[in-house]
């Protein structure tokens, strides 16, 4: 619940961003499991601050993004520039407090240092965090006095040769009292060559009561924004690093954490190992003591205690319960789920099917829209065959069946508890409990027909 003492959080996410030459709008691209502009929301949350999103391109997409979490929104009706664009916002603030205004596209943005900034405010018209870089490249740049009291902020395009020399570069994370920024804004003139209002030009403002402060941050690739895919990409790595350093810091021990792909989301307890290149996406929980072998892609999945998920194998939406083992080069699929000590072998895929307690697929085979009992055994290349080209139906294996290698059990069908399914079978009927179930054609063998073949072919 918001009060009257809340501190806000202005967040630019209105522009297209063209130079990612993409149909999706620059803020909404993914970012290890959450758009771009989801790590400034999260990040101003974490540093107490109420965040007010300012959209325009893509507006539906990006108020879809944030549905059911407390963010506000404000539309800016045309895109004039970054003054504008926080004149927009003030219907979602109050008349007075202070509001810290930041972009969309700077994921790397730390809790930590917007909290900084809010601190270095007190009762300041404005604070700035600048950088200091040697080139300032295409960065505004932070001018002042002799006395080192800041002036105002100057756009590379508009220095003169002696402003462009300047080191120290404005990052665009801003601090305001809201009261002033709301009777100044409106009294700021556009920039003839764009015919856009600079919410720099507030710097000289303040500057010229008195009223300015700047905070200088050490970290210029914190504060970084992202322009393009390759942009994009270096943030990626970064954020991965945190979140893979600060699983290892909570007692996960990753193999080679520098190839890891883990989403923000996914949740790993302590004892966990976690081979290389293995990628956990969405609401996946790993439960401690696992292992998930190299390579493995584990999506939406819940891994038991003490489980192991061998090299090679795909999990999504599944569920592998305490001490199970899956793998390697195992397949499970939206509904699976391995019950404890149960064991999934290589080259299985299963699909909407349930394995109990101590069940065992080792092999060769596919499992989909079935349920093994309890301790039973599934041969190599064994099929449920759940499709008749109209619908799909189930296939029952009871407690204890056995089912023979390469057998085919064409649902739906029932295997009774402690039942035999012979190797080779195709059953088509239900086996009862404690039957044995074959159906193949009557081997026969003629004697001495290897050799006559084998001359044969070799007169031809």
């Amino acid at each position: 619940m918001q009060t009257d003492t809340q501190d806000f959080a202005i967040i630019l996410a209105a522009g297209q961003g063209t130079r990612m030459k993409s149909s999706l709008a620059k803020v909404l691209h993914p970012l290890v499991g959450r758009p771009m502009v989801g790590h400034v929301v999260d990040a101003a949350r974490a540093a107490g601050l109420a965040p007010v999103l300012v959209v325009h391109h893509q507006e539906e997409a990006v108020r879809s993004a944030f549905e059911g979490e407390d963010v506000g929104f404000a539309r800016q009706e045309q895109t004039r520039g970054t003054g504008d664009a926080v004149a927009s916002a003030f219907t979602a603030l109050p008349d007075a407090g202070t509001v810290v205004v930041m972009a969309g596209d700077a994921p790397l943005l730390r809790s930590e240092t917007m909290a900084s900034l809010r601190a270095a405010h007190g009762d300041a018209a404005v604070t700035v965090l600048t950088a200091k870089l040697d080139d300032g490249a295409h960065y505004g740049r932070l001018e002042r006095n002799a006395d080192g009291a800041p002036l105002r902020i100057v756009e590379a395009r508009e220095c003169t040769p002696e402003q462009r020399a300047i080191t120290e570069i404005n990052t665009g994370l801003y601090c305001f009292d809201i009261a002033w920024l709301r009777a100044v804004l409106p009294t700021l003139e556009p920039h003839a060559h764009k015919d856009e209002i600079y919410l720099t030009d507030v710097v000289e403002r303040a500057s010229a009561e008195g009223r300015c402060r700047v905070l200088v941050h050490s970290d210029f690739g914190e504060v970084l924004g992202v322009n393009d895919r390759h942009e994009l990409a270096q943030a990626r790595v970064k954020l991965q690093a945190r979140i893979v350093e600060a699983h290892g810091r909570s007692g996960v021990d990753f193999v080679a954490p520098h190839t890891a792909v883990v989403d923000l989301s996914v949740r790993i307890e302590p004892d966990v190992s976690v081979g290389p290149g293995v990628v956990l996406r969405g609401a996946t929980r790993i439960a401690t003591g696992a292992t998930i072998g190299s390579h493995c892609e584990i999506i939406d999945s819940t891994v038991g205690e003490n489980a192991i998920v061998a090299a090679f194998s795909l999990l999504d939406t599944a569920i592998v319960d305490r001490a199970a083992v899956v793998g390697p080069y195992a397949r499970l699929r939206p509904g699976s789920v391995v019950g404890e000590g149960a064991k999934v072998g290589n080259f299985v895929e299963m699909k909407k099917s349930q394995l109990a307690a101590g069940a065992k697929v080792n092999h060769l085979s596919y499992i989909g829209d079935a349920t093994v009992g309890e301790g039973a055994n599934v041969g190599a290349g064994t099929i449920t065959c759940n499709y008749d080209g109209f619908a799909k139906s189930r296939t029952t294996i009871g407690p204890g069946a056995f089912i023979g290698s390469n057998a085919a059990l064409v649902a739906p069908v029932t295997i009774g508890e402690g039942a035999i399914v012979g190797a080779g079978s195709v059953i088509t009927k239900d086996v009862p409990a404690d039957a044995v179930g074959i159906e193949r054609s009557q081997q026969s063998n003629l004697d001495g027909a290897a050799s006559r073949f084998r001359a044969r072919k070799k007169h031809q």
